[in-house]
């Protein structure tokens, strides 16, 4: 007989807490406020931790969550100095939103957020793409090892693929183009690019990839020349052969991403504009490089890299 399992016994602590906090109010602020500053809060304006809660006279919280620096003197709350400053959405709702992106592996799209939240469609929608903002990487340390790098077009329709004149899939049409390069086993740094030229790519190469790498591209003309530069070399598949593997020369881990990348604009957000595009290239790229982590770790560490970034209504509308 099967032994009995206890319900949910594998879910780690913050996949726990993260249901309550979607929620409750107060449960939310004290669940942010601990992914920001641990066990030492410390004053979002000069650092300091001479602080305390800003309580009402009946011991409870300030309604608003505020607390008060005792060096500068100014009051601030768990939002300030992040992505969610000046945001009137419940904390309770940017938990479900940071939640809903970082467990979705297709993304989730602002009118569901609507319909689970309440909020305006207006509202949802900024709230996911300041969390994508808040998702982001620096591309502070460059890819190593082997890197497969490749691009692709996405948006639009397809071209007219008739019998006689089949039309280009790629370069040529007016889809914007996404270059992705892939470090085999690790992360993805990946980013829309007006046009895709040599110079563009050997640029974009140059800047997110080590020169003790191994560069393994597709057999476009794009990428000749780039070998010398890496200890490694260069290593092409001829896709037009249909050649697709010779030994470990391939480009399938880069594709893989970029079929993630294309069921999630296709399935779930359906239409996305050349003009926002980035944020979700941003979105699925972070949730790529955090692959291994379980939901709860890429949420918080999503929640964590929305500190120090601003993304006003006026610049995503502008």
């Amino acid at each position: 007989m099967r032994k009995n399992t206890k319900v949910a016994g594998d879910k780690s602590e913050t996949v726990a807490q993260l249901p309550r906090a979607c929620q409750d109010e107060t449960l939310a602020v004290e669940f942010m406020e601990r992914q920001r500053w641990g066990d030492r809060p410390v004053c979002a304006h000069c650092g300091s931790d001479a602080v305390y809660q800003m309580k009402g006279r009946d011991g409870s919280r300030n309604s608003r969550y505020l607390w008060r620096c005792k060096s500068c003197e100014k009051q601030y709350s768990v939002r300030v100095g992040t992505v969610l400053e000046d945001s009137r959405i419940p904390l309770r709702h940017w938990c479900y939103g940071f939640w809903a992106a970082c467990a979705s592996k297709k993304g989730v799209s602002a009118l569901q957020i609507k319909r689970m939240t309440g909020l305006s469609y207006k509202s949802a929608l900024f709230m996911m793409h300041r969390i994508r903002w808040a998702m982001t990487d620096e591309w502070d340390a460059p890819l190593s090892g082997t890197v497969e790098v490749d691009e692709t077009y996405v948006g639009g329709k397809p071209r007219y693929r008739g019998p006689v004149n089949r039309g280009k899939m790629g370069r040529g049409t007016d889809r914007p183009p996404v270059v992705a390069m892939v470090e085999r086993g690790g992360s993805v740094r990946a980013s829309v690019v007006p046009n895709v030229t040599g110079k563009n790519l050997k640029a974009l190469i140059r800047a997110s990839v080590a020169r003790s790498a191994r560069i393994v591209t597709d057999e476009s003309r794009l990428y000749s020349g780039i070998g010398p530069e890496f200890d490694g070399g260069h290593d092409t598949i001829n896709h037009s052969r249909k050649q697709y593997v010779r030994g470990d020369v391939h480009t399938n881990t880069v594709e893989g991403f970029f079929s993630i990348l294309k069921r999630g604009l296709v399935g779930t957000f359906h239409a996305v504009s050349k003009k926002h595009l980035h944020r979700y290239v941003d979105e699925f790229a972070y949730k790529y490089s955090t692959r291994h982590l379980d939901d709860g770790e890429r949420t918080i560490i999503a929640m964590q890299k929305a500190e120090g970034k601003r993304l006003t209504y006026k610049a995503q509308t502008g």
